[in-house]
């Protein structure tokens, strides 16, 4: 892992509360806080805690370098998602620089497509970071979470969903799949996780488990597993039995509250040790 050579960080921020823990954490360890910010998919709430901030639209990288070069950043994370389906939606207008990096990407999966953004960025002079680098404390082992364990039948479950889960990891479709009883309820692809949740909790009518894991040789730059409240919200919806996870590359964003809630609601949340 490279470190930190520099006391501002730029943020590319995507959705979800992961940009914002990132942020607090960095500003707890002393760095400047530099955040290019995605219309349409980062919170608000992190404005405040950056020392700069600008929005950008979804495809407009030339104006992300410019930014990062004139607040003399260098290194960067990249944290939260953005929802790659608005890549096939009318509104999204990539610049030209954006054009160019699209020409050379051999497809849209995600780790093609973030893949040729790092290179780009990296040949500009901003080096992509892993996205975990503030936030080791939010990656757990192996092991149950909280204080309910799982049964005989649900580690059946979670073994055969763990097996399943890295096969699609793998051609880079999704990182979740939803069982019951050892067979496929649902698969994760371009809708993101808590749909898959709530198509494979439909159709097993209470009971699941979801699994969620690395792709193999998982790029921590971009992409990791990530799981928090809305995802916890999902699974009791759904009335799923248990979450399991690769431990040690899976964030779990706001763990301690997540953790109460699970337990309250009986939930199984199991970390398994994978092989990449």
């Amino acid at each position: 892992m490279t470190a930190v050579e520099t006391s501002s960080i730029g943020l590319i921020a995507g959705n979800g509360r992961f940009p914002i823990l990132a942020a607090q954490e960095a500003r707890r360890q002393g760095k400047r806080i530099v955040v290019c910010a995605l219309q349409g998919e980062t919170d608000p709430a992190l404005e405040p805690l950056a020392d700069a901030f600008t929005w950008v639209k979804v495809g407009e990288i030339g104006k992300l370098v410019r930014f990062f070069k004139k607040e003399n950043v260098s290194q960067a994370l990249m944290a939260g998602k953005v929802e790659k389906v608005r890549l096939f939606q009318g509104n999204v207008q990539p610049d030209f620089e954006m054009l160019k990096v699209l020409m050379k990407t051999r497809d849209f999966k995600d780790d093609s497509l973030l893949g040729a953004i790092a290179d780009y960025l990296g040949r500009e002079g901003i080096e992509i970071l892993d996205s975990t680098l503030f936030m080791r404390e939010a990656l757990p082992g192996e092991g149950p979470l909280g204080n309910k364990k799982p049964s005989g039948a649900q580690l059946e479950d979670i073994r055969f969903g763990f097996s399943m889960a890295k096969s699609i990891a793998g051609l880079d479709i999704g990182q979740t799949v939803v069982v019951k009883k050892k067979a496929v309820l649902a698969v994760e692809a371009i809708e993101g996780t808590d749909e898959a949740i709530r198509r494979g909790g439909t159709l097993g009518e209470g009971g699941v488990v979801v699994v969620k894991v690395a792709k193999p040789n998982q790029d921590m730059r971009f992409d990791v597993p990530a799981v928090g409240l809305k995802t916890l919200e999902r699974l009791i919806e759904v009335r799923a039995e248990a979450l399991a996870f690769e431990s040690g590359k899976t964030l779990f964003v706001d763990r301690e509250e997540f953790i109460r809630i699970a337990d309250q609601n009986q939930l199984v949340i199991f970390g398994v040790k994978g092989n990449s």
